[in-house]
């Protein structure tokens, strides 16, 4: 299969399009002549203005999809995100609009992935400052928390978006994590183990940690139900949490963290 991978340069596209290659598809650099778009090219960042996100990741994300189908592309895989399922912010309702959009093109074979925090080697952001903190022994104030979060590791990710290329389902929304979710506390100590580091963690008041916008995610639930993608597509994680920790401390490491 022919395939445009829109962002193919950030960081699930450069985990994406070597397994593109490995699993036989040709990776082509515009729409002309693809029979499929992965679509990652969108804004991620929260601080980022409602104009930009709607000008970016709606828009943007239509004038994609009408590209391709305009190019005799019909499958289109859209990565989301799991906030689009209960907006409660500019990027969600962003992502949500762009979610119906692209459900209301005809003639186009959508499929939407809404995945939970992506981590894995190369990871930026929030993720790679949680393990800088646990490398480096700093105390951190969450042993109190008491919530249910989901992950998925950027090789299940990807591996999932190669089923949505082949497999037969169309106009379909797929939620996916790594499994059972884990609690903010037991991801830094998975962190730890992976580190082989200590968690150094103390109790404190979540009520308070959720004024503090760095900290208020890691109070917050966020729950992924992949049911449907793995009863529908067959589809089951390669990679287990702890496998996927792992590499990306291993990445970590080899980068001099």
């Amino acid at each position: 299969m022919r395939v445009l991978v829109t962002g193919a340069s950030g960081f699930i596209g450069s985990h994406l399009c070597p397994a593109l290659a490995a699993a036989g598809h040709e990776l082509l650099a515009s729409a002309a002549d693809c029979d499929a778009v992965v679509h990652l090219a969108n804004i991620a960042h929260m601080s980022a203005s409602p104009a930009d996100l709607h000008r970016v990741n709606v828009e943007g994300t239509i004038a994609q999809a009408k590209a391709a189908l305009a190019a005799g592309a019909r499958r289109f895989v859209y990565l989301s995100s799991i906030k689009a399922a209960r907006p409660e912010d500019a990027y969600g309702r962003a992502k949500s609009i762009a979610e119906q959009a692209l459900m209301q093109l005809a003639g186009l074979e959508a499929l939407i992935l809404r995945p939970p925090l992506v981590y894995g080697p190369r990871v930026k952001a929030n993720f790679l400052a949680l393990l800088r903190a646990v490398d480096r022994g700093w105390p951190l104030p969450l042993a109190s928390i008491e919530n249910r979060r989901s992950l998925v590791y950027v090789g299940n990710l990807v591996d999932a978006i190669l089923r949505c290329l082949d497999g037969p389902s169309q106009g379909k929304t797929y939620a996916l994590s790594d499994g059972t979710p884990v609690s903010t506390p037991q991801l830094c100590r998975a962190i730890a183990r992976a580190l082989d580091r200590p968690a150094r963690l103390f109790p404190f008041p979540p009520a308070l940690l959720r004024v503090v916008p760095p900290l208020a995610r890691l109070v917050q639930s966020q729950a992924a139900d992949d049911r449907a993608i793995r009863a529908e597509l067959g589809w089951q994680p390669p990679f287990s949490f702890e496998q996927g920790l792992r590499a990306t401390a291993a990445w970590y490491r080899k980068q001099g963290g």
